[in-house]
């Protein structure tokens, strides 16, 4: 975990992701990728119509001065911390930038999302989730020295799902966690006997040829599945593969990595799949 990805907007969220980042970042010795996204837009910085070129410039030096402050922090101090300021905000940017510097992994703060505002607007935390193709480690609360002893990790146990598995195996080593692998069984269309669940999972561990062991869980929804089972074995974070998926297809099928990132008070690192 050479480079860690932080966006920050300057929130209490956002400064708890870059005090976990800097927490990973001294045991790991790793670079961290401070971005901030401006509020503005691609018209106003390039229409001469009603606004005027010298206020953009002003705030896009307003912006700097004051991310300059904010990452002036004495838990910053010897380590490698490298600004990044977009002029607007263009969630599959944090993709290119993650691409472009070889960053492993995203560090972002998150309060989560409720109701009409989760349908129609959604947090940046999920917006990130939807476009990132590298982990994403969302944080919703102060976390003096970040630590995973337990780390549970929520699959279909599918063969498509064999890559997030890798990633969340990979990701739980470098942590040096105890992985928790879970399967959430539902009742209605998504239900499954006994045997169908051991079925699907005796051939999962064939494909990736490695001893397993797999629990099975009895909840209403996969995200209250996850949500409790996690409680319920006091786990210090949960991992879950994501589609990404978007437009009409997330509004209609949702994404399960999204609900668990929106709805979970501990830390939840998705894998994009």
């Amino acid at each position: 975990m050479k480079k860690i990805i932080v966006p920050l907007d300057f929130s209490q969220q956002s400064e708890y992701a870059l005090k976990v980042a800097v927490s990973l970042a001294k045991k790991h010795g790793s670079e961290i990728l401070a971005l901030h996204m401006l509020e503005l837009n691609q018209a106003m910085i390039t229409s001469t119509e009603g606004f005027h070129p010298e206020q953009t410039v002003f705030l896009i030096k307003l912006a700097e001065k004051r991310f300059n402050e904010f990452l002036n922090k004495p838990y910053l101090q010897g380590l490698k911390v490298t600004p990044i300021i977009k002029h607007y905000k263009v969630f599959s940017e944090v993709n290119e930038i993650a691409a472009d510097h070889n960053a492993e992994l995203i560090v972002m703060g998150s309060h989560g999302t409720d109701g009409l505002e989760e349908i129609f607007i959604g947090s940046n935390a999920e917006k990130v989730v939807r476009n990132a193709d590298i982990p994403v480690l969302v944080i919703k609360n102060e976390i003096t020295d970040f630590t995973i002893n337990r780390f549970v990790f929520a699959s279909d146990f599918k063969e498509e799902s064999i890559a997030g598995f890798e990633k969340a195996k990979a990701f739980a080593t470098m942590l040096n966690a105890e992985l928790d692998l879970v399967y959430i069984n539902t009742p209605g269309d998504n239900f499954m006997s006994s045997n169908d669940i051991y079925t699907r999972i005796n051939n999962f561990i064939g494909k990736v040829n490695q001893a397993l062991q797999v629990e099975i869980y009895n909840d209403y929804s996969v995200e209250r599945g996850v949500l409790n089972y996690s409680k319920n074995n006091s786990a210090d974070a949960i991992g879950i593969s994501t589609h990404g998926r978007k437009g009409l297809a997330h509004f209609f099928m949702g994404s399960i990595g999204e609900d668990v990132v929106n709805h979970s008070n501990i830390p939840v690192v998705t894998f994009k799949i």
